[in-house]
């Protein structure tokens, strides 16, 4: 094992240190406010051993990410039926983008571009009311993080509801295809306040480890999905976790991750750890910048990469 201490420590002040921090997401009014100048970074094994450097206690709204976590969800109540309505394949194209929808009537490439995680928000919210359908999310993210203290930042949900006016968009167009049967309003509610969950990178990473270890969850002591299912999660989040830099992704770090707007970044590094990086400034593709940068270090430092050193 390396001495993940001394390289998370490390990595933390070389990217405390860089002037290159990209822009924070303007988009959403709350986000916008956010001091671009925050770092942290978490990494956890299976034997609950964490190396943490930076703000890495410093909640985030981790926007996007909870898109891995309502997949999840999905899956384990429709099953494979889910891919009626949804793709799986790289988008290409913006996260919001509505161009792909009118080609491929109403069905979203991926669950990870908004499009997609709408029309999985909307398997959720079948047969329940909104906010029973929020509580069965919120609550599978505290047991995974195994942290019930958990919470949605309501700020950020006002924020996104009163500027959400694309997704809107989105979702009314896969309403006209019938991808998305409940309400549209019901739908996106739900949408915009788990993407609003505010969590910290010790918090997502421990979120994250059914996934580094074939659906089971060391510390909780028994499996939250199938072997199967954690490995074709992994690789949705590995070839579309990253928008239209999920390929750069890849190259670069070599692992299935998810980003997030909000500047986190779940990635997994199978059998080793789950590893949460947080940076509010973005690159153009929507990504953190400086994140990236930090997962490709402690990836050259370990020899993490899932296609060898």
């Amino acid at each position: 094992m390396p001495d993940l201490d001394r390289i998370v420590q490390d990595i933390a002040a070389e990217m405390r240190a860089r002037p290159d921090r990209g822009a924070v997401a303007s988009y959403i009014p709350e986000l916008a406010r956010v001091d671009a100048q925050g770092f942290g970074l978490a990494v956890i094994d299976g034997d609950g051993r964490i190396a943490a450097g930076g703000d890495a206690d410093t909640p985030f709204s981790i926007q996007s990410i909870s898109k891995v976590f309502t997949l999840t969800l999905a899956l384990g109540m429709v099953g494979d039926r889910l891919w009626r309505r949804v793709g799986r394949e790289p988008s290409g194209s913006p996260f919001n983008s509505i161009v792909q929808l009118e080609r491929e009537n109403g069905i979203p490439r991926n669950p990870f571009i908004n499009a997609g995680a709408i029309a999985v928000t909307d398997v959720i919210l079948s047969g329940h009311q909104p906010r029973e359908a929020l509580g069965e999310i919120l609550r599978f993210m505290q047991f995974v993080a195994q942290d019930d203290s958990i919470t949605i930042d309501e700020r950020v949900a006002a924020s996104e509801k009163r500027t959400g006016f694309r997704n809107a968009a989105l979702a009314n167009y896969m309403r006209s295809f019938d991808v998305i049967e409940n309400p549209v309003d019901y739908t996106l509610g739900v949408y915009f306040h788990h993407c609003a969950i505010a969590m910290t990178c010790r918090q997502l990473a421990t979120a994250g480890l059914f996934l580094a270890y074939s659906g089971h969850h060391p510390l909780a002591g028994h499996s939250v999905i199938s072997g199967e299912r954690a490995r074709r999660i992994n690789a949705i989040m590995l070839t579309c976790g990253h928008y239209d830099g999920s390929g750069d992704f890849a190259y670069r770090v070599g692992l299935p991750g998810k980003s997030g707007v909000g500047g986190g970044i779940l990635a997994v590094a199978p059998g080793k750890a789950s590893i949460c990086v947080w940076s509010p400034g973005l690159d153009a593709a929507g990504n953190s910048h400086l994140g990236r940068i930090a997962l490709e270090m402690l990836v050259k430092r370990t020899g993490w990469s899932i296609f060898g050193v």
